[in-house]
């Protein structure tokens, strides 16, 4: 075997590794993890009587908090999101609503000035300047200790507020995130609905061992003296603020009891959309991300969850390149096969997708191959200094 055919093969078994260890060992070692955490907090508990669940805090006890929405063009949302707000169960006299909308150019902005409710307030940004200014101008509005951020689409469960906020009674706590939900399409109950209960059983059992990484900007809560202002045209709002917290000394936790219900992209290509951007911006951040102090398992956590799942596109690529090199030798065939039939699945997928939406994991290959397409356009646009602080509404 020539020494060109060995490297080949060592690129191919290790790029193979790479991709089974992400997808589906990572989850299996967590898994193990977790069920000797969960045996040992149960132990504990029968011994100890030592309650693990955070309680729920008397009417007097609740914190005042300030929940802020940043808004680009919402209008068809925008009234749901607003009687949504006024159902939660949650003391008026200790909320403060602020709505920052960043240069909107449709209704918004008529709809929040129509509004007669003190407990609303409304931040007007002359020009589009990108979701990062507008967290932190509706920041500099809030008269509150606890911040809880959420998108103009999104609904919380009435209850949603009082789950988030109960876990700042402890001091160490700096972040605590939310459960998401999705209404999708028949097409992204196949492919994004899919993908979203992997990656929320994954999410649970991080932060069931302490290394709970990032919240969904639809629905978390932080202690305000863990915010940091963000800088201009930083994509990555969601991560970036937890992480800060996390730098800052404070932990951060997930509350699968905090739900929050938004709207899935309609079909493969807005999600498509939504990932480029992502990409792009966990690329911006990933000097930032390697800062943060995670812990041993918060490191480990990060590694195998967040920045293989960015490369992948990358392992995928020399793992085909490598597989069509190794073709003449023997047993690498079947590998070829197999990788042929996935990409043909995933083509068929796109090819027939309005035929298949309604057929149980028919269009799978296809979301997996587009997502990490996107993520390999969002390194180009990364290197090239294509990055996005504007945002815009995904169908």
């Amino acid at each position: 075997m020539s020494a060109f055919a060995l490297v080949m093969q060592i690129v191919f078994w290790f790029s193979l590794a790479l991709v089974g260890y992400t997808y589906f060992a990572y989850p299996v070692v967590l898994f193990f993890c977790y069920s000797l955490a969960q045996l040992r907090r149960d132990w504990r508990y029968l011994f100890d009587r030592e309650n693990r669940r955070v309680s729920s805090l008397e009417e007097g006890e609740v914190p005042s908090v300030s929940l802020l929405i940043p808004a680009f063009n919402e209008e068809a949302r925008l009234r749901q999101k607003i009687s949504n707000i006024r159902e939660m169960d949650y003391p008026t006299e200790k909320i403060q609503i602020v709505f920052a909308s960043d240069g909107s150019t449709d209704g918004t902005n008529e709809i929040l000035k129509r509004l007669e409710d003190p407990n609303i307030e409304a931040i007007f940004l002359s020009s589009r300047s990108g979701k990062a200014v507008a967290l932190n101008q509706a920041v500099l509005h809030a008269r509150h200790e606890i911040l809880v951020f959420s998108d103009a689409s999104t609904l919380f469960a009435p209850d949603t507020l009082r789950k988030l906020s109960r876990h700042f009674s402890d001091g160490r706590v700096g972040a605590a995130c939310g459960a998401l939900r999705f209404q999708a399409s028949a097409e992204s109950q196949q492919t994004e609905g899919v993908y979203w209960k992997y990656e929320s059983m994954i999410r649970l059992m991080e932060t069931r061992l302490g290394a709970t990484l990032t919240a969904s900007g639809a629905a978390y809560a932080l202690r305000r003296s863990a915010y940091v202002p963000l800088a201009p045209g930083t994509v990555l709002d969601d991560f970036v603020i937890p992480m800060n917290a996390r730098k800052a000394g404070y932990r951060v936790v997930y509350d699968p009891e905090a739900i929050a219900t938004d709207y899935a992209p309609e079909s493969i290509k807005g999600e498509f959309t939504r990932r480029v951007r992502l990409a792009t911006g966990s690329f911006a951040s990933l000097m930032f991300l390697l800062s943060v102090p995670m812990g041993g398992f918060g490191r480990f956590a990060f590694v195998s969850h967040k920045l293989l799942r960015w490369i992948l596109p990358l392992i995928l690529c020399s793992l085909l390149i490598s597989n069509v090199v190794l073709l003449p030798h023997p047993g690498y065939g079947l590998f070829g096969l197999l990788q042929l039939f996935f990409y043909l699945w995933a083509g068929l997928g796109f090819v027939l997708r309005e035929r298949m939406r309604n057929v149980r994991f028919a269009l799978l290959a296809y979301f997996l191959l587009a997502m990490n397409v996107a993520f390999l356009v969002g390194m180009f646009r990364c290197l090239t200094k294509r990055e996005e602080g504007v945002w815009q509404r995904v169908q």
